[in-house]
């Protein structure tokens, strides 16, 4: 089993939704996060004084998935979230040893 973890501008957030539920994924974990990259921020202007947003909105999407579908889901999950601008976010993939659900004890892939 793989772990999806994906930071994506927030209004990407529905075709990142739309796209993984075309393809049967059903369970996702959104969290609303603040973050930058290479995309540093930018300056605002409030009340006449200038000042630095360096921690810009986004939102993380998690997921974990049987291991033989992910170059798939991964595939799938990065079109829907790219828009060609820096600050479109990053995928990163982890190794999960173990699933469990808490309701009937299911483990493995069935736990998904």
């Amino acid at each position: 089993m793989k772990k999806v973890e994906a930071i994506i501008q927030p209004f990407k957030l529905e075709d990142v939704k739309e796209a993984l539920k075309a393809l049967g994924v059903d369970g996702m974990t959104v969290t609303e996060v603040r973050g930058h990259g290479r995309q540093k921020g930018h300056k605002e202007v409030y009340r006449g004084k200038e000042y630095t947003v360096d921690l810009l909105p986004k939102v993380k999407v998690e997921l974990v998935i049987p291991a033989a579908r992910s170059a798939e889901v991964i595939r799938t999950l990065a079109e829907a979230a790219r828009t060609g601008r820096i600050g479109d976010g990053k995928i990163f993939v982890y190794d999960v040893a173990e699933a469990i659900r808490i309701r009937n004890d299911d483990r493995g892939e069935a736990a998904l």
